[in-house]
């Protein structure tokens, strides 16, 4: 694995990771995190397909080894991840995108489609309605006593450590559909993925909402890559009938892996790298000599 730092031209140093090989007859693979305001967390993706592809992950500025304080637009990311390619010498790639990483790797397709050679998205997106179903079911996880307690934290201007462990741990508990381990998975993930950026999680989360991926479907359809594939978990809180909706107006397969929740390789992995690994291989084969879609 080789660890990198690119400079964006504002300055911004985004720190990357690359890992498989590379070979003129495959695309590379590009993994886009969810948060929006945690580091990056895809690394246990990436390990399923390290020997099909050369494949790139990064921390999207403002978080994790990707400090950087400002504005956050999707514009903003959006460039950063043009940029990223050119550094890393690829005209084009295939996406694979995670919860809010899927509507950032949406919003790059729409801005780039003479880049995005495969589209690969992971739990997402969920366009509306959905949220009214999402909170509806992590309500129904959540015991009358954690949910008083993460409001309590919620409503608690500065937390200490343990509180933000607490709260996060509480907050990310009900993305899972094994209850048996849905816990000390979301404690781990609150251990590992701090400090979050709430700046850049409310300002990026109000930018999707000013210009909504609902309002722009039609276009994602027209310049949808070939095979395109969207997988999504049976148990995640986020109702997978909203991804089969955007599956049908979009031309795009679907694949709804039973007893999975928002991060599907966890609790099922040898579903999920199975239509992973068929999606990776037939999406990235073609290189740099391959046809130009889009």
């Amino acid at each position: 694995m080789t660890v990198g730092v690119t400079e964006s031209d504002d300055g911004a140093r985004l720190r990357t990771w690359t890992t498989g090989s590379a070979s003129p007859q495959t695309f590379p693979v590009v993994m886009v995190h969810g948060g929006p305001g945690v580091p990056d967390y895809l690394a246990p993706v990436a390990d399923t397909i390290t020997d099909l592809c050369l494949i790139h992950r990064y921390d999207q500025r403002g978080t994790g080894g990707s400090r950087w304080e400002g504005e956050h637009t999707i514009a903003r990311h959006v460039h950063d991840l043009a940029l990223l390619l050119d550094a890393w010498g690829h005209d084009r790639v295939v996406l694979v995108g995670h919860s809010f990483g899927t509507d950032l790797a949406s919003y790059f397709l729409l801005a780039h489609p003479e880049r995005v050679a495969g589209l690969i998205q992971i739990a997402g997106p969920f366009l509306e309605p959905w949220r009214e179903a999402d909170r509806a079911a992590q309500r129904a996880r959540r015991t009358d006593q954690q949910q008083a307690r993460l409001d309590e934290l919620d409503a608690t201007r500065a937390r200490t450590d343990a509180e933000e462990i607490e709260y996060l741990t509480l907050s990310w508990f009900t993305d899972h559909a094994d209850r048996d381990r849905a816990w000390d998975w979301a404690r781990a993930s609150a251990r590992a993925l701090r400090p979050v950026n709430y700046a850049m999680n409310s300002r990026l989360n109000a930018a999707t909402k000013a210009d909504p991926l609902e309002s722009r479907v039609d276009e994602l359809r027209e310049c949808l890559p070939p095979g395109a594939l969207m997988i999504g978990g049976a148990g995640d809180s986020r109702p997978a009938d909203a991804l089969r909706r955007l599956g049908a107006r979009l031309d795009c397969e679907v694949v709804i892996i039973p007893n999975a929740g928002h991060f599907p390789w966890l609790e099922a992995p040898d579903l999920f790298t199975a239509a992973l690994r068929a999606a990776v291989k037939r999406q990235t084969r073609g290189g740099s000599g391959g046809p130009v879609f889009g």
